[in-house]
């Protein structure tokens, strides 16, 4: 946790003033507390009023279904509750965290309001899953002082056990804008290369990695260029070089490589809780070796490729590269133009004949169907209204327009989508229509 100093008493009144400050900078004590309220709470109760009726995909219903006025776009969803999470801003520098049933629609518990670290940006919202214990995670960087001193720049992360909201915040001091990752089952923050803080959201404790003790792998010199930890797997850290990767204590990629791969080539791209995608160099003597590259799916745990596709080397390498998303069972990823059906072992990349991707997946759900949108900049943008909206289906592995003003689900569990609209008074709605009869 983060240490603070304390200074000695000053004169009454001021000393009453810096403390004032201080707390209203750093927000409420560190540790677990019991913030959750089940019930009916003020502003967030579901639309007593019919739901608005947006278009969406025809595998969903807008004859039913439950509303919540000033969400946040960005939101979590734990499966194995059905409790989805969002943020609700109390006031212009304060937020909320608070539940509501997906199948129901009825609220859940919900936290107190908190402060972020200065400046004020927003919050993010993601879970982890440490064990059989699941957390909702908030977290933001920035800087606290008393007013006495330099203010110093931390991480806050706010924990929420998903079963009854308990809290416990933790605050791990941090000098430049940090990567955080909660692919599990520690929370990792990461300076974007060698240097890495995990932090275990049961016990709440912190322990820093530095580049010295990344152990890697014998013989690989290109592991020790561009260094940058990417995450967690079950087996431990998972890292990445200029042009191989490896699980700390765990596999090293050279000796998992997909098939028609270059074992010397493997870059982790994404990392979800319990698979990594990365992309490989084909074979120096592929036919397609100047053009294509292999993008492929490995299991976290053990490294073993478990589907991979090729795909038109891009002219310009994008700035970001695609998230992966994984389908609530666990049968389906998608990332940008890239397909795996997991359990067929199969994937597909979708471009023209030229190799231009065209289409951004952002969205898949359990009976084999994914969401996303042609001609998109990428999910997010999709998922905004971005592109011309599609649905993919698993099963032929074919598109099918629809129509040009349908709302994309941001994601789906319990067999309700969940739907984001922001209305004419610009007040963001969260909509979960049922999957239709």
């Amino acid at each position: 946790m983060r240490q603070k100093i304390v200074r000695p008493a000053l004169a009454g009144g001021v000393a009453l003033l810096a403390l004032l400050l201080l707390l209203a900078s750093c927000g409420e004590p560190a540790g677990e507390e019991r913030d959750a309220a089940g019930g009916a709470t003020r502003g967030a109760l579901p639309s007593a009023a019919p739901v608005t009726r947006l278009t969406v995909p025809p595998q969903y219903t807008t004859d039913r279904g439950w509303e919540v006025v000033g969400a946040s776009f960005e939101v979590a969803v734990s499966h194995a509750t059905g409790l989805l999470a969002y943020l609700e801003r109390s006031d212009e520098h304060r937020y909320r965290l608070r539940t509501v049933d997906t199948a129901t629609g009825r609220p859940g518990w919900h936290g107190r309001s908190w402060r972020p670290p200065d400046p004020p940006h927003h919050p993010r919202l993601a879970t982890v899953t440490r064990g059989d214990r699941q957390f909702f995670v908030t977290w933001s960087y920035g800087k606290a002082g008393d007013g006495l001193s330099p203010a110093s720049t931390f991480v806050s992360l706010d924990l929420y056990d998903v079963t009854d909201g308990t809290r416990r915040r933790v605050e791990v001091p941090w000098s430049s804008a940090p990567d955080v990752s909660t692919s599990g089952p520690d929370i990792v923050i990461s300076d974007g290369g060698a240097n890495s803080a995990l932090v275990d959201p049961v016990a709440g404790t912190v322990s820093e990695l530095g580049a010295d003790e990344l152990k890697y792998p014998k013989g690989c010199t290109s592991c020790k260029q561009l260094t940058e930890v990417h995450g967690q797997t079950e087996g431990g850290l998972l890292v990445g070089g200029a042009r191989e990767f490896w699980v700390r204590d765990g596999w090293f990629s050279r000796n998992v490589a997909p098939r028609g791969a270059d074992r010397t080539s493997g870059v982790p791209v994404s990392l979800t809780s319990g698979q990594v995608l990365a992309k490989w160099a084909l074979g120096k003597k592929a036919e397609r070796a100047a053009t294509h590259e292999l993008w492929a799916v490995h299991d976290a745990t053990t490294g073993e490729a478990l589907a991979s596709v090729e795909c038109h080397r891009p002219a310009i390498e994008p700035g970001r590269s695609p998230q992966a998303v994984l389908s609530p069972s666990g049968d389906y990823l998608i990332a940008g133009n890239l397909a795996f059906d997991l359990e067929a072992r199969q994937g597909r990349c979708f471009e023209d004949e030229e190799g231009a991707a065209r289409l951004s997946l952002a969205t898949v759900t359990d009976d084999g169907t994914a969401y996303g949108a042609e001609n998109a900049r990428d999910a997010p943008d999709a998922l905004s209204g971005g592109g011309l909206p599609v649905s993919m289906d698993f099963a032929t592995w074919t598109t099918d327009r629809l129509a040009r003003t349908a709302r994309l689900p941001g994601a789906e569990t319990m067999g309700v989508g969940v739907f984001h609209w922001t209305d004419r008074q610009d007040r963001t709605r969260l909509i979960g229509y049922p999957r239709a009869d």
